[in-house]
């Protein structure tokens, strides 16, 4: 076996797809800055305790972990950068009111999540802390989409969720913690026959338009009809009514910005992690969510304070991989300047310009560039000028 190949679902990132993930990333996180999005850069490992504060047994599970030399204590490298953003708020930062972070860099993880999928992601994404009403959810899924657009994605389908319709069955029909449990599980591997004999066997001081809600749960995905649908199947709880209500309203708002939009009312994607509305947005050629997001009121506790919190985030290479592959850009191939001050000064402007000007080192007869220049400087009447190759 040759030591250099590299692991499964672990790729290297070549020049042209490099610098379109890099101009991507550029475009995405200028657009975040301008909307107040602070950037931050949390560390690529930290103790395993803080990077599983409040994010549920999931992550445990996609997080790579190693011994530190220093102190002996177990390390983790992230899986996803949120919880560490939420760190950053709650225990550094410690500010009032709203705060806007943003963020770019590697995760690993130890399984791919998808056939299509690196275990290298590059996620970008952004949170907004401090606001609990929805006016702070639109903004959230609004950048999420604008920045897709950035990206280059187009005829974007996006997916609304919330997370308060299963919680609310579960706690107004007072099903215990360990039957939740087992409901989430067969919700989430969208196993019917699983629920329905998990619900058969739920005792019969459960409300039984909370049994039937539950066993109707995964029918409830479609265009705004199913909210109307829920309004009349599912029980009257006051979380449930309120859920549905968010929804229809962010819905209204966001169905002319893309492509198709659809209510998931059975989309559990962090159950332990998000505590009310959640979205995913999807893009033809990829069977996963090339975006996802949701507010998490509860993680900042893990730090010492909760703070009402919604972002998104997704994976800059799966986004590169959907847009039209470009050439990488062509340059300027320019002689040797040996002292030639005119040409140093041609040569500098040309970068300042945004040119990529290439420079032949001496002694390989001007070869080792020409791949990647369809022009070259020459002096022509005492100036250097530009001419096709």
């Amino acid at each position: 076996m040759r030591e250099w190949i590299l692991p499964e679902y672990v790729e290297d990132i070549l020049p042209a797809e490099a610098l379109r993930i890099e101009m991507m990333r550029r475009r995405i996180m200028d657009w975040l800055l301008v909307h107040g999005y602070e950037l931050v850069g949390p560390p690529l490992l930290e103790f395993v305790e803080s990077l599983l504060s409040g994010s549920g047994g999931d992550t445990d599970l996609r997080m790579f972990k190693v011994v530190d030399q220093l102190s002996g204590r177990m390390m983790g490298l992230r899986a996803d950068m949120t919880p560490q953003t939420a760190r950053i708020d709650a225990h550094l930062l410690n500010r009032k009111g709203i705060t806007r972070l943003c963020y770019a860099g590697s995760v690993l993880h130890t399984l791919p999540s998808g056939l299509t999928r690196t275990r290298e992601p590059l996620q970008i994404g952004a949170e907004l802390y401090g606001h609990a009403g929805l006016e702070s959810d639109l903004e959230v899924q609004r950048l999420m989409l604008q920045s897709l657009a950035i990206a280059g994605i187009d005829k974007i389908h996006l997916d609304l969720g919330h997370v308060t319709v299963f919680r609310g069955l579960v706690r107004g029909a007072g099903i215990p913690v360990e039957l939740e449990t087992e409901l989430f599980s067969v919700l989430q591997a969208k196993d019917n026959r699983g629920l329905e004999k998990l619900c058969t066997g739920l005792s019969k001081r459960v409300d039984m338009r909370a049994r039937q809600a539950l066993l109707l749960l995964p029918d409830l995905y479609g265009d705004s009809t199913i909210l109307a649908l829920a309004r009349k199947s599912l029980p009257d709880y006051p979380e449930i009514r309120t859920a549905l209500d968010e929804l229809e309203a962010v819905g209204t708002k966001l169905g002319p910005l893309v492509d198709s939009l659809a209510f998931d009312l059975a989309d559990l994607r962090g159950y332990h992690y998000h505590s009310g509305m959640v979205f995913a947005a999807y893009a033809a050629r990829c069977p996963n969510a090339i975006a996802l997001g949701g507010r998490y009121d509860e993680i900042g506790k893990a730090f010492g304070r909760a703070r009402p919190a919604t972002g998104f985030s997704m994976d800059l290479r799966e986004l590169s991989g959907l847009v039209q592959a470009d050439l990488y850009p062509k340059g300027i191939l320019a002689p040797y300047a040996n002292g030639d001050t005119m040409l140093e000064k041609t040569i500098e402007q040309l970068r300042n310009e945004g040119q990529i000007v290439v420079v032949e080192l001496p002694g390989n007869g001007g070869k080792q560039n020409m791949f990647n220049c369809d022009r070259r400087l020459v002096l022509q009447d005492k100036i250097w000028a530009i001419v096709q190759i």
